[in-house]
């Protein structure tokens, strides 16, 4: 089921900031997680023997589809978003999985790259879907 919300009209001068040290860290947050799958994805490419290797694969291969289903379904509440990207990264994974080795073709590194692609994929679409809604509801007005 899918909640839609209806924003209202905000009085002029009456912006919502939160006071503190810790007012928006979604950015920062972004930023650690990127750092991190990309340091998970160059441990496993380059096949070091890093005791860090596995962990910050799996977080790669969780953290990027789940981000790219999230991107997808911004019309969703907060925790409905998260427990189905969760499961889609988890569904995506075992997907994947299974492909390559139906067709004799399972590596780590391959595994890696098409689970990377596709949560790529989908996030350019995400946005070129939301720029193309930007244009067209900027033209029609």
């Amino acid at each position: 089921m899918q909640t839609i919300r209806i924003k209202t009209a905000s009085p002029q001068g009456a912006e919502r900031a939160r006071p503190g040290p810790g007012r928006d860290l979604s950015p920062l947050l972004a930023g650690a997680a990127t750092a991190v799958g990309g340091a998970g994805a160059l441990l496993a490419l380059t096949g070091s023997d890093s005791v860090l290797r596995g962990p910050l694969t799996l977080f790669l291969l969780f953290a990027a589809p789940a981000v790219a289903i999230a991107a997808a379904l911004r019309g969703l509440d907060p925790f409905g978003r998260a427990l189905v990207s969760v499961a889609g990264a988890a569904v995506l994974d075992m997907l994947v999985a299974q492909g390559m080795l139906a067709v004799h073709r399972w590596s780590v590194s391959g595994g890696l790259v098409a689970v990377t692609a596709f949560s790529s994929l989908v996030l350019l679409l995400v946005l070129v879907r939301r720029r193309h809604g930007r244009t067209a509801s900027r033209q029609g007005s």
